[in-house]
């Protein structure tokens, strides 16, 4: 029986979830605490080196090690960085691009994630559904404030002991899964609109039984 098992632990799916900032990972953090993920190894990793082209080269590095590896990306970075480049030079989000591109062709088990302008917009989707762009994040943060009035970009507020951020918002989930599939296109040609592809982390296979909507 002991060998039995420990067999099984070592089948169990293994999926790193790549993330940019820290708000996403305390929120996957938040969410495995509460959920006690128990069928599958869930890691939230962020990159020690945050230049685009690092990220790419850690996230194929993963998928060798894991079964399934979410990359979600902060757009409004990769704005930011597109409109500061030298006139002639490949551009952040050309660059991304061919990221998308190649990792569409030769990597399935890599699920790229992408918040536009940032993590914020996905916890937004849990009280509207828009596709509303917005070019700041204080602007972004003024319209989360109307529902979460205390948010802050803080550890202490989301690992709070029963009152995390994942507690706060997961009564609002099926909502938020709803938005965010509604509003899920993202046009390379136009990036100024309002979008969160989270719900891809949320409806993959062996997590969609965890966290669908009770």
């Amino acid at each position: 029986m002991i060998r039995t098992m420990k067999k099984n632990r070592k089948l169990l799916p293994q999926y790193a979830v790549f993330v940019e900032g820290e708000c996403e990972f305390w929120y996957i953090q938040m969410l495995k605490r509460n959920e006690r993920v128990s069928n599958i190894k869930l890691e939230p990793i962020i990159p020690q080196k945050k230049k685009l082209s690092e990220q790419y080269d850690s996230v194929v590095a993963l998928s060798k090690d894991y079964d399934k590896v979410f990359w979600i990306v902060d757009f409004d970075v990769i704005i930011k960085e597109t409109k500061e480049t030298k006139k002639g030079a490949k551009t952040a989000l050309q660059e991304f691009k061919e990221y998308v591109k190649d990792i569409e062709k030769h990597n399935e088990n890599i699920v790229v994630i992408i918040n536009n302008p940032c993590f914020e917009y996905w916890l937004l989707l849990h009280y509207e559904t828009t596709n509303k762009y917005y070019a700041s994040y204080d602007d972004l943060e003024k319209q989360l404030k109307k529902y979460l009035p205390d948010y802050e970009k803080k550890q202490k507020y989301y690992t709070k002991q029963n009152n995390d951020i994942y507690l706060r918002l997961v009564s609002k989930l099926a909502t938020a899964i709803s938005n965010s599939k509604k509003m899920d296109k993202f046009d390379f040609k136009n990036v100024h609109t309002g979008v969160s592809q989270m719900y891809l982390f949320f409806e993959e296979n062996e997590l969609k039984q965890i966290f669908a909507p009770k």
